[in-house]
C-alpha cells in the first residue's frame, strides 16, 4: 500500500512532469530551466566537492539495472533515458553521466557509489530502493558526495542524502492548508494498521499542526478485508459525532481505499456529506475514477499539463511511455544543470542543492530541504463525473524559505 522505494522493491506512482514533443516542447522546458535558479544559497549540513564548471562535471547514475528482473531492467532505461534528455536540454551547463548498475541491492549500490566517486563523480544521482540509499550514503560521506536519490523514504533522508520521491508530508501540508482555507479544517483521519498507515497519520497530524488546524481525530483498522469492516462502524460513529467536516484517507487505490469509500456511505459517512480527502493518487489506475465513493473527492498531484508534456515528449523520443518514476531523473540533472550552469566551484554543496528557490522540474517546483527531505508545488485535484478536475493549480514558485 505505500508508496516507498524500498527494498520491497515495488517503486511507487511518484508524479511526472511536462515537456512537450517538438521543438516547441523543448524550447519550453529551457525557458523552466533557465528561471530555475534564482535566489542566494541556504545553509544546509552537508558540503560538497569542488568542480571545474569549465569542464563537462561527471555524474554518478545509479539505477537497478543487472538483477535479471525485467521491471528492474526497464526502470534503469527508463531512468536513463529521462536523465539524458534532462541533459540535452540544458543550457551553460556540461554534464558527463556515468551510469552504474546496482542489481537493487544494497551492499552492490554501496561498492559501485564508492567506485563511481574513485572514477571522478562529484555528486550521485539515485538509488532508487530506500534500502540502497541507507547504504550509498555513508559509503561516500567522507568523501563529501552527496546523493540525491530516487526514493521517496524520508526515513534515508538526512547528511548527504536528499530524497527526490514525492513524500508524504509534501502531500499533506498542500492538502491540510487547502482543507483548511476551504472551511473543511475539522478532519477524522482514518489510516491503517501498518507502517505505511502510520507514517500516513503522522505527517497528516504534523501538517495540521503546522497549519493550525485542530483535528478531530484519528481512527485505525487491521490491513483486511475484515479489518475494514470491523472498523466501519466505529469510524462512522466518530465521523457521524458532530464535529467531523472531512475524512482523510491514507490508504491507496491498490490497498483499501476502494473498499473505504464503498462501504463508508453504507454507513451514512459519504462524499454528500463530509469532504473525502486522499494522501494518494486517485487517479491512477483509471479504473479508480469509476467508484461513486471518490467522486468530489480532494487529493493532490503534480501539475498535470507538465506531466503530460514530459509523457508525450518521452514517448516520442523513446517509442513508449515513461515509467511512473522516470520523471526522478529529468529532475536531478534539472537541478544539477542549473546550479552547475551559475558556474560556481560550490555548486554541489549541500547549501546550493538547498537553496530556496528551488529548481524547475517535469511535474513542476520543486526544492530540497536541509533535513535531506523536499517540497513539491502539488495541484489540488477532485473528481467530478469521473474525470480529473483541478480546484486549486500547483504553484509556479516558493514563497519563503523551506522548512
Amino acid at each position: 500500500m505505500f508508496p516507498l522505494f524500498s527494498a520491497s522493491r515495488k517503486p511507487a506512482v511518484a508524479g511526472t512532469g511536462g515537456a512537450a514533443t517538438g521543438q516547441a516542447g523543448r524550447r519550453s522546458v529551457l525557458l523552466l530551466l533557465a528561471g530555475g535558479v534564482v535566489a542566494a544559497c541556504q545553509p544546509a549540513g552537508m558540503g560538497g566537492p569542488a568542480i571545474d564548471t569549465r569542464a563537462p562535471v561527471p555524474v554518478a547514475m545509479l539505477v537497478p539495472g543487472g538483477s535479471g528482473q525485467g521491471g528492474d531492467e526497464a526502470l534503469a532505461r527508463a531512468l536513463e533515458n529521462a536523465a539524458r534528455m534532462a541533459i540535452a536540454d540544458l543550457q551553460g551547463a556540461r554534464i558527463d553521466l556515468r551510469v552504474y548498475n546496482t542489481a537493487g541491492r544494497a551492499e552492490i549500490a554501496a561498492q559501485q557509489a564508492q567506485l563511481a566517486v574513485n572514477e571522478g563523480a562529484r555528486i550521485i544521482l539515485g538509488p532508487v530502493f530506500s534500502a540502497e540509499a541507507r547504504a550509498v550514503g555513508p559509503a561516500v560521506a567522507a568523501r563529501g558526495v552527496n546523493v540525491l536519490s530516487f526514493s521517496n523514504n524520508v526515513e534515508v533522508a538526512g547528511g548527504n542524502v536528499f530524497v527526490l520521491g514525492p513524500t508524504f508530508a509534501n502531500t499533506a501540508d498542500r492538502l491540510v492548508s487547502y482543507a483548511s482555507r476551504a472551511g473543511r479544517g475539522r478532519i477524522l483521519v482514518v489510516h491503517e494498521r501498518t507502517p505505511a498507515g502510520e507514517q500516513g497519520r503522522a505527517a497528516i497530524q504534523l501538517a495540521a499542526a503546522r497549519s493550525g488546524v485542530a483535528l478531530a481525530g484519528a481512527e485505525g483498522f487491521d490491513f483486511s478485508q475484515q479489518g475494514v469492516v470491523e472498523a466501519l462502524p466505529r469510524i462512522s460513529e466518530r465521523a457521524r459525532a458532530g464535529d467531523v467536516e472531512a475524512v482523510f484517507f491514507t490508504s491507496d487505490t491498490a490497498g483499501a481505499l476502494p473498499l473505504l469509500v464503498q462501504l463508508l456511505p453504507d454507513n451514512r459517512v459519504g462524499p454528500e456529506d463530509f469532504q473525502f480527502i486522499g494522501l494518494t493518487r486517485w487517479d491512477i489506475p483509471a479504473s479508480t475514477l469509476d467508484l461513486s465513493g471518490v467522486q468530489g473527492g480532494w487529493f493532490a498531484l503534480p501539475d498535470p499539463a507538465m506531466t503530460a508534456r514530459f509523457e508525450q515528449r518521452y514517448t516520442a523520443m523513446y517509442g513508449q511511455g515513461p515509467h511512473p518514476i522516470a520523471g526522478l531523473a529529468y529532475d536531478g540533472i534539472a537541478a544539477i544543470g542549473a546550479l552547475v550552469g551559475r558556474g560556481q566551484s560550490d555548486a554541489l554543496t549541500g547549501a546550493a542543492l538547498t537553496q530556496a528557490a528551488g529548481f524547475a522540474g517535469v511535474g513542476g517546483i520543486f526544492r530540497l530541504l536541509p533535513d535531506g527531505t523536499n517540497q513539491r508545488g502539488l495541484a489540488v485535484a477532485t473528481i467530478r463525473d469521473r474525470e480529473v478536475q483541478i480546484i486549486d493549480p500547483a504553484p509556479r514558485s516558493f514563497v519563503g524559505p523551506g522548512l
